[in-house]
């Protein structure tokens, strides 16, 4: 990802906002904020965080499901109609 390139102190972001800005919505990495020669924060461009944050759930979804599976917790598909019209009879049956 070559982020060696993208550290930069907090008064560089002081006094080039607009300028980092730009490069960031034009596709430029991240950039890595340090204060006291710490890295403190990453800037990144709205359109990649939206991104990584989809990515990240679906990632979520993928290890629970996952969990589910060595559980236990799932059934296959076959049989799946069968199970659905049980279930429709059944509240049907509460209903009336």
């Amino acid at each position: 990802m070559g982020l060696e390139s993208r550290i930069k102190p907090i008064s560089y972001l002081k006094a080039n906002a607009a300028e980092v800005l730009r490069e960031l919505n034009e596709g430029a990495e991240p950039l890595v904020i340090t204060q006291n020669g710490e890295a403190k924060a990453v800037l990144q461009d709205a359109a990649s965080y939206y991104q990584m944050q989809e990515t990240m759930a679906l990632l979520k979804l993928l290890a629970l499901a996952k969990e589910n599976i060595a559980a236990g917790k799932v059934k296959t598909v076959e049989g799946l109609a069968d199970r659905i019209r049980a279930r429709a009879a059944e509240e049907t049956r509460f209903v009336e």
